[in-house]
């Protein structure tokens, strides 16, 4: 069975798509799977499903919930009941957040350790899980508590990629890309730093010094910040030569902790 929820929710086994209908229904299934096998509260499900004003038969209807999606799933998983909640168990199944972060700490791994074709290699199978915005198809209520993280973990693992990409000598095939990011998300000084780096390598000396004072405009006005270690570490070295392709590790980059997200 496999089990998705990078995009839309899904499941399907044998190849075929297992439907959950019902926006509670699928809200139940993707608390109970990002929960990872622990015990999720009664308290805690209500929340995600209903909010702050859950309705006077709130127990009933959470039990009907449970004993819809057992019938769906059927016995290819364990739904269970727990003194304080439910917890569901998906023995070996595949779960496409989970195999998303295993693939995106070793790609993290592999780029602190000085190896940019596998960590590029990683990454990519990693990012090429996501079907879409993560969590499609259920509350605002759960989407609201895990995107942020699943978000952030996602743009991380692109970051880690670039910088591999960079490092293996791609730049001019990622300038492009990077325009398009930065204006996507003009604050994300990593972003910046590797758009300048694949500027610089382009000849394009000018427009990666524009790009540095640009975002530094941008992060004094909306933040009122100065840029961080890593946009100063690339703007320097930029002025003193160091962004060479053979200057790959001279600098700081800002890589996630390999042992973050489960």
């Amino acid at each position: 069975m496999e089990f998705g929820i990078l995009g839309p929710l899904r499941v399907r086994t044998d190849g075929r798509e297992v439907p959950i209908p019902g926006r509670k229904q699928r809200t139940l299934l993707a608390a109970l799977l990002l929960a990872r096998g622990d015990v999720l509260s009664d308290e805690r499900l209500t929340t995600l499903l209903w909010g702050q004003r859950p309705p006077a038969t709130v127990s009933a209807q959470l039990y009907t919930y449970v004993s819809r999606l057992r019938q769906r799933l059927g016995p290819a998983v364990e739904l269970v009941r727990e003194p304080a909640g439910y917890r569901l168990g998906t023995g070996d199944a595949v779960f496409d957040a989970a195999e998303f972060h295993r693939l995106s700490r070793s790609g993290h791994t592999a780029l602190r350790e000085g190896c940019p074709d596998r960590a590029a290699q990683l990454l990519r199978a990693a990012l090429g899980l996501w079907r879409g915005p993560s969590l499609g198809g259920v509350t605002d209520h759960l989407r609201d508590a895990e995107t942020p993280q699943l978000d952030e973990a996602r743009m991380a693992a692109l970051e880690s990629r670039l910088e591999a990409e960079l490092a293996l000598g791609e730049h001019r095939q990622l300038v492009a890309e990077l325009t398009g990011l930065v204006a996507q998300y003009p604050l994300r000084e990593r972003l910046r730093a590797q758009w300048m780096t694949a500027l610089y390598r382009c000849e394009r000396q000018a427009e990666a010094l524009a790009v540095y004072h640009e975002g530094r405009r941008l992060l004094a006005e909306e933040l009122g910040v100065d840029p961080g270690a890593t946009l100063t570490a690339t703007h320097r070295a930029m002025l003193n030569g160091g962004l060479r392709l053979d200057e790959l590790w001279s600098r700081p980059a800002a890589l996630p902790d390999a042992t973050g997200a489960p």
